[in-house]
């Protein structure tokens, strides 16, 4: 068994289960630092396995990293794919209007705005709320911390229809808001979409960025490859997406057949995509649109 994995996917499950530590020690009989323990890789025995996984509503294989790794909320699915670019030298993105990784400290400070904005709606589960979104910020900052640290080369494909969107609504626009912070989020969407445009312009190394030349793919999903492997995630959540936000299912895997035919998507999109001075003319464009 590979101790090291099941502690992250541990961690992970934990994270979406929305139980604290000290109630899964508990419900096991073991300490909150052993349980950190098992987190950090330390050798666990099967029927602890067994154990957590009848805890956390998930089948033991999927623990032990059998077949696939399903989320259901944000901060599972964000936590488990920190996790994985923490070893991935190449991340391929395809579909959206942005990639989290390459956004400015504004996306960040917006996005906790409207958060807080709506704890502070949520009356008798206020606190609660706010937990949920300071875990789901803090594993989010952290992968672009990462990103900083480590600089793996990424391509991400973006689509005109996501950008479109992402400009008229801004920044969490499934989100209800108020008017003052919807504003801001409309006026971030516009900067981030500069930025985007910059890069497509100056072709940093290390950073390809093109247009979807047409269609919409029905889903986004990126590819992570590291030395070791190669790991497809299938995400249907936006990167500004409420903590509690059970929009659809993420899928994780290292299947070679599903990594195999996404690359062949992947390929042919970038293929085809708009790139360098072209693509940053379009983008600039539907800024200049939605600022009618």
């Amino acid at each position: 068994m590979r101790f090291n994995e099941i502690g992250q996917q541990l961690r992970a499950y934990r994270m979406e289960s929305g139980l604290k530590a000290e109630e899964i020690s508990a419900r096991l009989g073991v300490s909150r630092a052993a349980l950190y323990r098992y987190e950090k890789g330390e050798v666990i025995k099967l029927d602890t396995v067994n154990r957590l996984a009848e805890l956390l509503k998930i089948s033991p294989l999927t623990l032990l990293g059998i077949g696939v790794e399903y989320y259901t909320k944000p901060v599972g699915y964000m936590e488990r794919l920190r996790q994985i670019e923490e070893t991935s030298d190449q991340i391929l993105q395809v579909f959206g209007p942005i990639m989290y990784l390459i956004t400015s400290d504004n996306f960040d400070a917006v996005l906790a705005q409207i958060f807080e904005e709506n704890a502070e709606a949520a009356g008798n589960e206020r606190g609660m709320t706010r937990a949920a979104a300071e875990q789901l910020l803090g594993v989010m900052i952290s992968r672009k911390r990462m990103y900083a640290a480590r600089k793996p080369s990424i391509i991400g494909i973006l689509t005109i229809a996501s950008i479109q969107k992402f400009l008229a609504e801004g920044v969490a626009g499934a989100t209800a808001t108020s008017d003052r912070l919807r504003n801001m989020a409309r006026d971030v969407a516009a900067r981030e979409m500069e930025l985007i445009a910059n890069l497509m312009e100056s072709e940093p190394i290390g950073l390809q960025l093109g247009l979807m030349a047409s269609g919409e793919p029905n889903g986004p999903f990126t590819l992570l490859r590291s030395r070791e492997r190669a790991t497809l995630a299938i995400n249907p959540f936006s990167p500004d997406a409420l903590p509690a936000t059970q929009s659809g299912v993420a899928m994780i895997t290292g299947a070679e057949d599903a990594v195999a035919a996404h690359q062949r998507v992947s390929e042919g999109a970038w293929r085809e995509a708009i790139k360098g001075a072209a693509a940053a003319e379009r983008v600039r464009a539907m800024i200049t649109a939605s600022r009618g």
